[in-house]
């Protein structure tokens, strides 16, 4: 069934939602606190893995790194595309009009646990890859795994952050599907160079969303996200980043 991995990762957040949220009911606030900043430090050495995986090579016997160039063009471009659209503004937005919507207008939280796990759970190589797989072949294995790993992610983001968290699911359902959706017509831009350069600047994104769970909010992640576009795009140019 073509966009079952859509839905088995949409259901594996809400439900990694709920559990987080009964325990978010157990902790008291500097046991939240201090659980907000354990996921902040997880996801950072999460992202840096990805981010050292596409830019260090070995060569002989030496370990090299490369594609500065290609994060330096592809952030730059990508924040001030997303600065002039008001990307950032637009998701907080939608959030409080979602925690409106869904009756938590008293939790002050709600907009920020929504935006940051939406960003954690939507941005990188696997989301996109896995729902081409999904929407051409039917094979949802790629987002099977990825449901399992936004299911503990989630849930521990609920437990620390609150329930805006399980929102996430959302965007995921949307960004998914649509990728599912047209999959043919984004299969052929997808090549193995184009993926690896989505997945290096996706790393750096997650990156960004660690620091802001560590650190408080200091980086607005979602006005970067053109970058990811950039990356896409810089496949293509004959250019040896």
């Amino acid at each position: 069934m073509i966009g079952l991995g859509t839905i088995i990762n949409s259901a594996a957040i809400v439900i990694g939602g709920l559990i987080g949220n009964v325990t978010n009911r157990i902790f008291r606030k500097e046991q939240q606190d201090a659980l907000t900043t354990a996921c902040g430090i997880s996801v950072l050495f999460i992202a840096i893995a990805g981010a050292m995986q596409g830019m260090l090579n070995i060569d002989g016997e030496s370990l090299v790194s490369g594609k500065s160039m290609l994060v330096v063009l592809c952030l730059a471009l990508g924040t001030v595309a997303g600065e002039l659209i008001g990307i950032e503004k637009g998701f907080e937005t939608f959030g409080e009009w979602l925690k409106m919507k869904s009756g938590n207008g008293e939790d002050q939280q709600f907009v920020n646990a929504f935006v940051t796990a939406s960003f954690t759970v939507c941005i990188g190589a696997m989301a996109i890859v896995g729902a081409i797989q999904d929407g051409i072949m039917g094979d949802y294995s790629t987002l099977a795994v990825k449901s399992v790993l936004d299911f503990i992610i989630v849930a521990v983001m609920t437990s620390s952050l609150g329930k805006g968290c399980a929102f996430s699911a959302i965007p995921v359902f949307l960004f998914e599907g649509s990728i599912t959706l047209l999959a043919r017509f984004i299969s052929p831009v997808m090549t193995e160079l184009a993926t690896a350069y989505l997945s290096l600047i996706g790393s750096i994104l997650i990156f960004c969303v660690g620091l802001n769970l560590v650190w408080g909010k200091k980086v607005r992640v979602a006005n970067m996200l053109p970058a990811v576009v950039f990356a896409v795009a810089a496949a293509y140019v004959p250019w040896n980043f």
